[in-house]
């Protein structure tokens, strides 16, 4: 991968490296079923004319959707998540995304599968707000 320059597309990326780019193409052809079912309502700007990116890298990590224009991250969490070293490990990468002055928003696989119509109401509540702070 080429060197990024200080540009827009640098700045969606937050720095990260050619090995994360590879990490989230596999991530974007390997998607969880919950993260499947959220893809489908968030994709070609269904929420308020936004565009989320699947399997987005940001620094370090890959946010499972990422929306640019108004700096949000979209997470969906399994069960992996649950382990003390797991919460840790998301703690860490919530701080390095606050950093960027980017919101994280995190939903449980459970949720999604079982109440997708109430994690879309969240998320365009989220992103109401968000915009109306740019």
């Amino acid at each position: 991968m080429a060197k990024l320059q200080n540009t827009t597309e640098r700045t969606m990326f937050y720095g990260a490296r050619p090995l994360i780019f590879e990490r989230a193409k596999y991530m974007r052809l390997h998607m969880t079923n919950p993260e499947k079912k959220l893809w489908e309502h968030v994709k070609k700007n269904q929420i308020l004319g936004m565009r989320f990116i699947s399997q987005h890298p940001i620094s370090y990590y890959i946010a499972d959707f990422y929306c640019h224009k108004i700096k949000l991250v979209i997470e969906v969490d399994g069960n992996s998540h649950l382990s003390e070293e797991a919460q840790e490990y998301d703690k860490g990468r919530k701080a390095e995304f606050e950093k960027f002055g980017i919101t994280e928003l995190r939903f449980k696989n459970e949720i999604i599968i079982n109440d997708i119509d109430k994690v879309i109401k969240e998320i365009t509540y989220i992103c109401k707000d968000l915009i109306n702070r740019l």
